[in-house]
Order: C-alpha cells, then sequence, then structure tokens
C-alpha cells in the first residue's frame, strides 16, 4: 500500500475515532453526565419560584416531595406562593417529570438512593444525602454568617448552582479564604 492510502487510512480512523468520541460526550451530556444535577429548564418555573427564591433544580427532590410541596402552596414554608391552576398544573408536571428519582443525573440519583421510601421530605436541606453532606459545617459558616444564613442558599457557597453543579472543589464560603474541615 502507498504512503498516501496508509496516510488517508490514519486520517480516516483518527476522524471516525473523534466523531464517534463526540458522541459519546452529547450522549453523555444529555443524560447528564456533565452535571450533578439538570439545570433548571423551565421558563415558567424559573420566573414563578425563582422570583422568590433560588430555584431549585427538579433534580434535588424525588416527584412525591415536588408533589407534596405543589399541593400545598398556600402555605409555603409559612408564605402564600398560590399560583393559577395553570401555572401550577405546568410547573408540577416540570418538577416530577425531571424530578430526582425520574432522571439519572450522579446526584440526583446519589439524593435517592439515600432516601427511604417512606421518606417525603420538602426541604432540600432535610434531604438525608444532603445532612450527610453538610452536618460537619460549622455553624459560624452558614447559620451565623449573614451572607448565608441557611442551607437553602445554595448559591451563597455552590458558585455554580445555577448550573447544577455543587461539587466540593467549586464551594467558595463567603468571608472565609477557603473551607478548611475543623
Amino acid at each position: 500500500m502507498s504512503t498516501h492510502r496508509w496516510t488517508a487510512a490514519i486520517l480516516g480512523a483518527l476522524f471516525l475515532a473523534h466523531i464517534a468520541a463526540a458522541d459519546d460526550d452529547e450522549s453523555r451530556s444529555k443524560r447528564g453526565r456533565g452535571a450533578d444535577v439538570a439545570p433548571v429548564a423551565d421558563a415558567r418555573y424559573a420566573k414563578e419560584c425563582g422570583g422568590c427564591h433560588f430555584a431549585y433544580q427538579p433534580g434535588l427532590l424525588p416527584a412525591r416531595s415536588w408533589q407534596k410541596l405543589m399541593d400545598s402552596l398556600s402555605d409555603h414554608f409559612g408564605d402564600n406562593a398560590e399560583l393559577s391552576k395553570e401555572d401550577a398544573a405546568a410547573i408540577a408536571e416540570y418538577l416530577t417529570a425531571n424530578a430526582a428519582d425520574r432522571v439519572d443525573y450522579k446526584r440526583s440519583v446519589k439524593i435517592v438512593k439515600a432516601l427511604s421510601d417512606q421518606e417525603t421530605p420538602v426541604r432540600i436541606s432535610a434531604m438525608p444525602y444532603m445532612v450527610r453532606k453538610h452536618d460537619h459545617i460549622p455553624a459560624r459558616f452558614v447559620a451565623e454568617n449573614w451572607r448565608v444564613k441557611t442551607l437553602g442558599n445554595c448559591p451563597a457557597c455552590h458558585r455554580r448552582a445555577d448550573t447544577g453543579s455543587y461539587g466540593e472543589h467549586e464551594i467558595k464560603i463567603p468571608g472565609y479564604p477557603r473551607w478548611e474541615e475543623d
């Protein structure tokens, strides 16, 4: 075989390998392998819920928890957050369809695995997985830190929370040079 044919064959093989790798990356991204949880992708939810607080990603709670929250909007953690029937139905559909027990994003899967079938927490910070991930954090970093105040204020410390990324290497606790366990 001539040098030109060998060169063409090698270049062709490299091209096909590149396409296969790119296709695998796209597939992995669609399945959520590129983020901890899927970022919020519903404008109505982002507007209605994100207008009052951080629009938590659906993958942070199981569907039954989202349904329980949506069924009790008249007393949403002490506030009346009732929506029109149309908005409530659409948001409930979005949240439950993309809930932690219905997607395969890596952190969503871990959240569900740490939860018993009998538990239906409505506070993300009360999820067993979240409790385990945060129970060693000193009060001075959260409750006593006026820039954080509660564990529900995810974007205060998780710099890429809005994208669904909650990696430990992305944590920056306001007012502290770097996170170090006691």
